[in-house]
C-alpha cells in the first residue's frame, strides 16, 4: 500500500503570498513517523519560505519560523493545520519572531 494523500492546498493569500500544504497518510508508522503522517506546509513570501512545518526523512517532525528551526510536537493533523495558520496570521500581523 502506498501512502494517500489526504490534504492538498495551493493558494495565494490577500498579500499574493503562496501557501501550500500536502499531507498524506503512511500505510504504516515509522521511527521519525510514529503517527503515520508525512507532511509538508509552507507560507512563502517573496519567493522565500518564512514559515514551514514538516517531517522530511531522518528529521522527525519540526518547525520553521524565518531563519529558526525547532522540534515540533505533532498532536494531530487539526492541530498541526491550526498551529501553522496561527503562525501565518502572527507573521502577517508584522510580530515576525516566534
Amino acid at each position: 500500500m502506498k501512502a494517500e494523500l489526504i490534504k492538498y492546498v495551493k493558494a495565494v493569500d490577500e498579500f499574493n503570498n503562496t501557501i501550500k500544504i500536502k499531507i498524506w497518510q503512511l500505510p504504516e508508522s515509522s521511527e521519525d513517523k510514529p503517527h503515520r503522517y508525512k507532511y509538508s506546509l509552507v507560507y512563502i513570501v517573496e519567493d522565500v519560505r518564512v514559515i514551514g512545518y514538516d517531517n522530511a526523512e531522518g528529521k522527525g517532525d519540526h518547525r520553521h519560523y524565518e531563519s529558526t528551526e525547532k522540534p515540533y510536537s505533532f498532536k494531530s493533523i487539526e492541530r498541526l493545520l491550526d498551529d501553522f495558520y496561527k503562525d501565518m496570521e502572527h507573521y502577517k500581523g508584522g510580530k515576525h519572531e516566534s
